[in-house]
């Protein structure tokens, strides 16, 4: 029966994305309705989640879970990019094949980025490919076919990884991401379904074909054990990947061998079919021996053994062939069938982009662009139109016109002047130029403060992380702030620039303001006012009606013209519409990048150019206009030259005319200066939220590598300690045992007690255990065969212990010398404090009629026979508490019997 090795899958944990997803929304697309992406976001937090705890099961439902977040992670990677530096998201993944707790943080990995992510989701479809490959039912060609299949995609994911693993990992990467480990996991994979293929093979292939394919299945197994072996990754993988991958290797090769048998036996090819065996055979049992427990070749080893009796017999019998060896036969051919299958686009059949509304990353910003060169051409334009205006308002303004040609009848007040009046009163006069002025420092000093703020917190930022880096050098493994804050630093220079030319422009207005305040405030009062304040005309009623008079009326009526085309031509510069959005995705969509100036550049120039033309032609009939309005307006003066009354009230009515000129241009620099602070508020505010989200994310990230370092720094060993003086050294006496009493003579009437029998033999210390292999009986070839060598070695014991009981009984440093060492002389049967070897019941001891004899401890000699007496029978232990004789002779006080355990 066919089994395959599972990759472990990586194990994650979870993340809030809810939160950074929705502010990096808020903060970037300022148009995107909040019911758009709030229930999208909620779906794709639990959808991650759901991978979690769905991925445990060995089954393609689990496998649909990751398909459909793997690709809503691809479809997220333009939208809702996931970086250090934008949506900060921490995904901590461990390692696949660590064998220590999940809770350890050994062997784990947290970066925030979304290919992070995208990888480590790619490992585990790859795993749980291998997981269903093997669970699959191997006894059916449907379920070979499925395990198959999947063990070829699982090839090719891991060999994809392999190349761009490296390329997401801002740090080293764990074991398992490891270019070599991915590069095994390849090599395992593709075995696998060469396997599989085998396996399907063998039940329906011709023999010719099947050698090819186990073949080419052993050589895979063979480059998938070199790999494995690597010193790098040999302690990586489970204990019993390693025998059984080398036990496949013979295994396949000998089933070629074998399936080549069955070509040669066809072939009439007797000798080569039974060295082929042989060879099968031997490489069947080299198989055995690598497997181990995980040997499963064992119907292929019997059906070997049973075809080569059979091949032999036959040939011993039939037709004599020489068998050659195996060395000379031809090579086995290859049949590579199993591929890494490379890794789809989309996985999920049923996929549906949760974000679906928001346009991706390059899109928005190639929108933004275009809409930069949208403003950038038409507020050109505009401002060439502007300031042509202002340039014939100047002119006609120190010309007096058309103000002159209304003031050749009385004392009264030109008509045009009285409009302008009015029109400056219906604006709210001087009144509301002072109030939109007051409104200027306060909307400049509170953008101001925002930017001082989002600068503030970017240097704190990264003064702490430099600070930290000086202080730990290269355990501070996190990104340099400078390297990540650089996009924030420039958009906080850009708005700083903006702010400065906001000033220069802001004082400029202030000193227009303050040359026409006194014209704009007589325009602003009543008409008999302004009446009242004009110097008197004269007599000038004959020029009324004079051809000059009339031309210069004609002409002033043109420049009304001109001004009223303009105003069309700059509301159709702003109004402008372009469906850029599409463009773009469809560039996007066919090329994988967005060619954003040349599309911008084609549809600008396809509606802008009429635009520009016209502008164009304004600003030439303009200046061909002033040139004829100059050369009338000479022959108009010298038609008034003889009135020289009206002088004073012509300087002023020009001045007024400025007046009016003045206030409507310092009304719309006002209102675009205001309108300009209000919208960039919420700019500034976004920014502000963006490196206010980023500081605090860097912060956690700090506090987390912080906790790491000094688990490290804590578990680090500072070093042995130095090698203490001899002068420093305590110094201890070694107390001698008391010497021991000669033996003394027993009669025969005296009973043969264990305990109170003497030695005659000098003590050797503590009993020790016997050597291994052995029953740990007494021997009468070891001990002797009399009574007197064994009670000898009891004697010497019991009372050795009587005298160490004492010492043993005082506090811990108060002793007056070590613990004796255990006595080697061997064991005896009559020492009760070695109760630990038992003779095991039905089994005879050493010593006994057809049993080897016990050996001597450290290699010492067998005592020798006291007298030739026979040796004594086996004897259980002696009561405790039993009194030992001539105790009255030690300074120790009697002991009542000595417990067992003080011994262990």
């Amino acid at each position: 029966m066919a089994t395959f090795l599972a990759v472990p899958l990586k194990q994650t944990y979870e993340v809030d994305v809810v939160k950074p997803f929705r502010n990096f929304i808020q903060n970037t697309f300022s148009t995107a309705n909040p019911d758009d992406y709030n229930t999208a976001i909620s779906e794709f937090h639990k959808l991650r989640n759901l991978t979690i705890t769905k991925s445990v099961d060995k089954h393609e439902s689990a496998l649909e879970v990751l398909y459909r977040y793997y690709d809503q992670l691809t479809a997220i990677e333009n939208k809702l990019p996931v970086a250090e530096n934008q949506i900060r998201v921490q995904f901590k993944w461990r390692d696949a094949f660590d064998k220590d707790s999940l809770f350890s943080g050994k062997n784990t990995l947290a970066i925030a980025s979304g290919a992070y992510e995208k990888v480590c989701v790619l490992f585990n479809i790859g795993a749980l490919m291998s997981q269903v490959a093997e669970v699959q039912n191997h006894e059916s060609d449907e379920g070979l076919k499925t395990s198959a299949k999947y063990l070829q995609q699982a090839a090719g994911i891991f060999g994809h990884l392999k190349d761009t693993s490296l390329s997401v990992c801002s740090q080293d990467p764990t074991p398992d991401l490891a270019p070599d480990t991915l590069n095994a996991l390849t090599s395992l994979m593709l075995a696998q379904g060469q396997e599989a293929v085998y396996r399907k093979a063998a039940t329906s292939m011709k023999e010719a074909s099947v050698v090819k394919i186990a073949y080419q299945c052993s050589d895979l197994y063979a480059d998938a054990m070199k790999l494995m072996q690597l010193p790098s990754l040999k302690e990586l993988w489970p204990r019993e990947w390693l025998p059984t991958v080398a036990m496949k290797q013979a295994a396949f090769h000998s089933m070629a061998e074998f399936y080549q048998s069955v070509v040669a036996q066809k072939s009439k090819s007797y000798g080569e079919q039974i060295a082929r065996l042989r060879h099968a055979k031997e490489l069947m049992a080299a198989a055995a021996t690598r497997g181990g427990l995980s040997f499963n070749f064992k119907n292929e080893q019997g059906k070997i053994q049973r075809e080569l009796d059979a091949a032999q017999k036959d040939n011993d019998f039939i037709y004599h062939d020489k068998v050659p060896d195996v060395k000379t036969l031809p090579a086995l051919g290859k049949l590579a069938v199993a591929k890494p299958l490379p890794i789809q686009e989309k996985y999920s059949t049923s996929f549906v982009d949760l974000f679906e509304k928001i346009v991706p990353i390059p899109v928005y910003d190639s929108l933004n662009m275009f809409e930069g060169r949208k403003s950038q051409i038409t507020n050109m334009e505009i401002g060439r139109l502007r300031e042509q205006t202002t340039l014939m308002n100047g002119v006609l303004a120190s010309l007096n016109l058309p103000a002159a040609l209304e003031d050749v009848g009385g004392d009264k007040v030109p008509q045009s002047l009285l409009d302008k009046g009015q029109q400056i009163k219906d604006m709210g006069g001087l009144q509301y130029l002072d109030r939109l002025t007051a409104d200027l420092p306060e909307l400049l000093v509170r953008n101001r403060e925002i930017l001082d703020e989002c600068i503030r917190m970017l240097d704190e930022e990264e003064k702490s992380d430099s600070q930290l880096k000086e202080q730990f050098k290269e355990r501070w493994t996190r990104t340099p702030s400078a390297n990540l804050t650089k996009p924030m630093r420039e958009e906080s220079a850009k708005y700083k620039n903006i702010l400065d030319t906001a000033i220069g422009a802001d004082k400029i207005v202030q000193e227009k303001y303050n040359a026409h305040k006194n014209a704009m405030a007589l325009l602003s009062k009543p008409t008999h006012e302004i009446e009242k304040a004009l110097p008197s005309a004269g007599k000038s009623g004959s020029l009324s009606g004079n051809p000059v008079v009339q031309d210069l009326k004609k002409m002033m009526e043109e420049v009304e013209a001109i001004k009223a085309e303009r105003e069309v031509i700059e509301n159709e510069l702003k109004e402008s519409k372009f469906d850029m959005a599409g463009k773009f995705m469809a560039a996007l969509a066919a090329d994988g990048v967005v060619n954003e100036e040349a599309i911008s550049g084609q549809e600008l120039d396809a509606v802008f150019g009429p635009l520009r033309q016209q502008v164009v032609d304004s600003c030439q009939r303009q200046d061909m206009l002033l040139a004829r309005i100059q050369n009338t307006n000479t022959q108009f003066c010298q038609s008034k030259a003889s009135n020289q009354s009206g002088a004073q009230r012509e300087t002023m009515l020009k001045d007024l005319a400025a007046g009016y000129d003045g206030f409507m241009e310092l009304k719309g620099n006002l209102e675009e200066g205001t309108k300009f602070y209000n919208d960039l508020t919420p700019l500034l505010v976004r920014l502000q939220n963006k490196i206010s989200d980023f500081c605090f994310a860097r912060k956690t990230e700090k506090d987390e590598l912080m906790a790491d370092l000094q688990k490290s720094i804590a578990r680090q060993p500072t070093g042995p300690p130095p090698t203490q003086p001899q002068y420093q050294q305590p110094q201890t006496t070694k107390q001698e045992p008391p010497a021991r009493p000669p033996p003394p003579n027993f009669s025969s009437a005296q009973p043969q007690n264990p305990t109170s029998v003497p030695s005659s033999t000098p003590y050797t210390g503590a009993p020790s255990a016997p050597p291994p292999g052995t029953s740990g009986q007494p021997d009468a070839q070891n001990y002797g065969s009399t009574g007197s060598s064994r009670t000898s070695t009891t004697t010497t014991t019991t009372s050795n212990r009587s005298g160490a009981g004492q010492a043993w009984s005082q506090p811990y440093g108060q002793q007056g010398f070590s613990m004796p060492a255990m006595p080697s002389a061997g064991y005896s049967s009559y020492n009760p404090y070695m109760g630990g070897y038992p003779q095991a019941p039905g089994y005879p001891g050493p010593g006994a009629p057809g049993q080897p004899p016990y050996p001597s401890a450290g290699g010492q000699p067998p005592y020798p026979s006291a007298g030739g007496q026979p040796p004594y029978p086996g004897q259980a232990p002696p009561p405790q508490g039993y009194p030992y004789p001539q105790q009255q002779q030690y300074p120790y006080p009697q002991q009542q019997g000595y417990p067992q355990q003080q011994w262990r």
